[in-house]
């Protein structure tokens, strides 16, 4: 799967048709050809919501719920998401380029073509959710749980994982080789079919011997 470099504004086929979010936002609401530009949105409920042709810029979502709301074809840019439920949430052809996702529950959500580009994801709870041919590139996820989840076509090229989740996780496809860290507080077991590289394999053999029980010891008293 190839990578798509970072797109501008002015590059999005749809920018000459955007329109500036004018408020307020409604349950559940419609917008396409919206440009949230700069838009603080505190405590906002737009359940049910379609984002279709739209795009963020520098935009702020603090609490909130977005619950089974559907993202179509969206673009997103230095934009922070922090505290707020996309639970239940589609996403299909998106991109995020140098945002903040932090506190956000985001179980059972479906992403689909989606890419991420030098974002930080801090405790973010993708649970039961389906990642299919989603990129993380150059992203820092730290404590990101994706116990339960469905991941195929997934690579993480240029991240690093802090304390990633894994537990009852169902990869296909999956790529780590190319992450500069791969730290994984759970879930070692249920990586199976994942793959990794052999230096990878040596920084991991101590935590993948722990799961299996597995004594290393050099000394031998005779």
């Amino acid at each position: 799967m190839r990578i798509p470099a970072p797109r501008e504004l002015a590059e999005l086929p749809y920018a000459h048709r955007l329109e500036p979010f004018t408020g307020p936002m409604e349950r559940p609401g419609a917008y396409e050809s919206v440009h949230f530009d700069g838009s603080v949105l505190e405590d906002a409920e737009g359940g049910r919501s379609l984002f279709s042709e739209s795009a963020f810029s520098s935009a702020v979502f603090e609490r909130g719920s977005f619950r089974r709301s559907r993202f179509d074809d969206v673009w997103l840019h230095g934009v922070r998401v922090v505290g707020t439920e996309l639970a239940d949430t589609t996403w299909l052809d998106a991109e995020f380029t140098a945002g903040v996702l932090a506190g956000v529950e985001a179980h059972d959500a479906e992403l689909r073509r989606v890419v991420f580009h030098q974002c930080k994801l801090d405790s973010v709870n993708l649970r039961g959710a389906t990642l299919r041919e989603v990129v993380f590139v150059d992203c820092l996820l730290r404590d990101v749980d994706f116990g339960g989840a469905a991941l195929t076509d997934v690579r993480f090229p240029g991240s690093t994982l802090e304390r990633a989740r894994f537990e009852r996780a169902r990869p296909t496809k999956v790529d780590l080789r190319d992450a500069t860290a791969l730290g994984i507080a759970a879930g070692l077991g249920d990586l199976g079919g994942a793959t990794i590289s052999t230096p990878q394999l040596f920084d991991l053999a101590p935590a993948l011997a722990g799961h299996i029980g597995l004594i290393v010891e050099d000394d031998r008293d005779d």
